[in-house]
């Protein structure tokens, strides 16, 4: 079940290849403020990837690791990171943004 606090299991575009696992789906949580230590909340908002490499390993299922994350293709970085933000909006503008107009 899909939570303010999870996405639904976002499917890579490109899986990622680590030994003998493929990964081809990645589930995030909503990172609590430890979490997030080391990295500027506007570099997260601007999709920085330094910023999301540190921070993905923290809070996705399986784990990625910061290789992962530097290695990733671009959309795949891309959609990870749009999701990312989406967690660092307050509620009410995740509310706001949702509707249609």
């Amino acid at each position: 079940m899909t939570t303010p606090e999870t996405t639904p299991s976002i499917t890579l575009d490109t899986p990622i290849k680590r030994g003998d696992q493929t990964i081809t789906t990645v589930t995030l949580r909503k990172p609590a403020a430890g979490e997030l230590r080391g990295v500027a909340l506007a570099d997260l908002l601007r999709m920085d990837v330094e910023s999301l490499s540190t921070v993905l390993p923290r809070i996705t299922t399986p784990t990625l690791t910061k290789q992962d994350v530097r290695g990733m293709d671009p959309a795949d970085l891309l959609q990870l990171g749009t999701e990312v933000s989406g967690f660092l909006l307050p509620r009410a503008s995740r509310l706001e943004a949702s509707q249609p107009e």
